[in-house]
């Protein structure tokens, strides 16, 4: 697995609106981030002219994790929640997951 890091949610959605399409098989977004939450980050790339890199996978890590902040993950249009802190074994169950079904 290769990482790439965004210190914001603008950042991340200029690095993935500037990538080529399938360059990142996914995203994992915290919520809470500077200039762009991981919400608006989300809808911001959800919303890219460019359909492929607009349906990238995009997985919610934060220390948000009561029902309501899953439902709202998903309403962003996130595949998956993952919360903090990090349980390895879960993180890598979600991501197997989540890019299965992309590869399908």
């Amino acid at each position: 697995i290769s990482v790439e890091t965004a210190e914001d949610g603008q950042v991340a959605v200029g690095k993935v609106s500037s990538s080529a399409p399938g360059y990142y098989d996914a995203v994992l977004k915290d919520i809470q981030m500077p200039v762009m939450n991981g919400y608006e980050a989300t809808k911001t790339i959800r919303a890219l002219e460019d359909k492929a890199l607009a349906g990238i996978p995009v997985i919610a890590m934060t220390a948000n994790a009561f029902k309501e902040d899953i439902q709202a993950a998903e309403e962003a249009g996130m595949q998956a929640h993952i919360a903090k802190p990090l349980d390895i074994e879960t993180m890598m169950k979600t991501l197997a997951q989540v890019l299965g079904k992309k590869n399908r």
